[in-house]
């Protein structure tokens, strides 16, 4: 069985993260996301969610790409999560190309093309403007 594992906040669910999650399952057989924690999220990347990682934990679970949905508690951990779940690929946007490369001892590292018209940042700005 070839195990794939991906990283997320995915905040405000969309269709360019089920694009992700989609071609991230079709690279092997068992998708594992490890989901952004709320502490990790305030205290690591400065973001606050609009939903709990309860809520948005719950979504992924829903989606049938996905196998398992582990927390992501720091940056460190995914050395860790390769060895531990015998990850065969670690899969993320391409935003963040070359970031991983250091997995590349462990796994194959794929980047995926993010869908360019969609983002939560996106969606937040929009709430905001319908706000005023």
């Amino acid at each position: 069985m070839k195990r794939i594992i991906t990283y997320g906040t995915f905040d405000l669910l969309h269709y360019g993260h089920i694009n992700l999650l989609r071609r991230a399952r079709a690279l092997g057989d068992y998708l594992i996301v490890a989901l952004s924690t709320d502490e990790f999220n305030w205290n690591m990347k400065h973001k606050k969610c609009w939903f709990s990682y309860d809520e948005r934990k719950l979504l992924l679970e829903a989606i049938r790409y996905v196998d398992l949905v582990i927390q992501e508690t720091c940056w460190e951990q995914k050395i860790t999560d390769v060895e531990k779940y015998q990850v065969d690929t670690f899969v993320i946007g391409d935003d963040w190309a070359g970031k991983f490369d250091f997995l590349k001892e462990k796994c194959q590292v794929v980047y995926l093309p993010r869908t360019p018209e969609i983002s939560s940042t996106k969606i937040k700005e929009g709430l905001k403007e319908n706000e005023g």
